[in-house]
């Protein structure tokens, strides 16, 4: 019976997420354009709306839906594969899609990387669930100021710091002590990308969870 109201679950959660990658984010492209934003802020604008509402608001629901990861990994697994392929094709959804990078396609892949280990690891869902919630939330959070302030897609330490707003109290409620400190170090860390090859969507979520996973073991 739990899988089956599982599976229920996760049609449903993936339908939101079209919902929320192309009727929602496709029309806030074309409005973005019609107001005079140029394409490339309109792209990252919708790159961060998808991070909080279909990779975020997923995430935190996954420890009252699911009692295993293995669904919340196969639908992970699928959306991975739904955002490589239009790269592989070339034929990219436009409105939040690069040609220079498949960040996208990372965020899927650690989303269900790092919330799988968390369960299996502590057995609790939030160790797995506030590092990617760091990356959902917080980098969505810095990379929407850094929008606002600059035309075009840079690092700077005022998007850290609002980022830093997000990730420490989450981490604080969620995990105590150990949260608070890997919402900051989250939030330090996504100021850099190493070789354009290991960007945001894997350093935030895997040095928040190996921070976690440490802070387990000292604290």
């Amino acid at each position: 019976m739990n899988l089956v109201m599982e599976g229920l679950y996760t049609a449903i959660l993936l339908i939101w997420v079209i919902i929320v990658v192309h009727p929602i984010t496709k029309t806030l492209y074309n409005y973005m354009r019609k107001k005079g934003l140029s394409h490339t802020k309109a792209v990252y604008y919708n790159r961060k709306i998808i991070h909080i509402f279909a990779g975020g608001l997923v995430v935190i629901l996954v420890p009252y839906l699911y009692s295993t990861p293995l669904l919340p990994g196969i639908l992970a697994g699928i959306l991975a594969l739904a955002t490589y392929l239009p790269h592989k094709k070339n034929n990219l959804m436009y409105w939040f899609q690069t040609e220079d990078n498949i960040y996208e396609v990372h965020f899927c892949i650690m989303w269900g990387i790092i919330v799988t280990l968390g369960w299996l690891i502590f057995k609790n869902w939030w160790y797995g669930v506030i590092p990617v919630a760091f990356m959902a939330f917080g980098d969505g959070v810095t990379g929407i100021v850094r929008n606002m302030l600059y035309n075009k897609r840079t690092k700077s330490w005022i998007g850290n710091i609002a980022m830093a707003a997000v990730t420490i109290p989450l981490g604080y409620i969620a995990l105590g002590n150990i949260g608070a400190i890997a919402g900051l170090i989250a939030s330090i860390v996504e100021h850099f990308e190493v070789a354009n090859i290991i960007d945001d969507n894997i350093i935030v979520p895997l040095t928040s969870f190996l921070t976690v996973l440490a802070g387990t073991y000292i604290m």
